[in-house]
């Protein structure tokens, strides 16, 4: 199978276990069987836009992650310039707080 679907596959697979999904439990939410997930996981089987959209808004991601590794979508030149002043380590901090703005925004 191509790199390209490994890579995904296990990007799948971590941010599942990371928002501590069962195999199950995201299969049904994206309408695919455990089985299909388990080989997309498993770099075994491609996957069509359709299925890659599903995943992507089941966890809470976008497309560009699941295939890149990265968010490869415009982001404002200030906001990368001041992101760009900061570490690694500081960067998962930075990371860490906006999700909890994000979340408590969502609410």
């Amino acid at each position: 199978m191509k790199k390209v679907y490994y890579d995904a596959g296990n990007r799948i697979r971590y941010l599942r276990e990371k928002q501590h999904y069962t195999r199950e439990q995201l299969a049904e939410m994206a309408d695919i069987s455990p089985k299909f997930l388990y080989e997309i996981e498993s770099g075994q089987k491609g996957f069509s836009a359709d299925t890659l959209v599903r995943l992507s808004e089941a966890l809470d991601t976008n497309a560009d992650y699941i295939l890149f590794g990265e968010y490869r979508g415009k982001v404002d030149g200030d906001v990368m310039r001041l992101y760009s002043y900061f570490d690694d380590k500081q960067r998962e901090s930075i990371a860490e707080i906006l999700e909890i703005v994000y979340k408590i925004t969502r609410m």
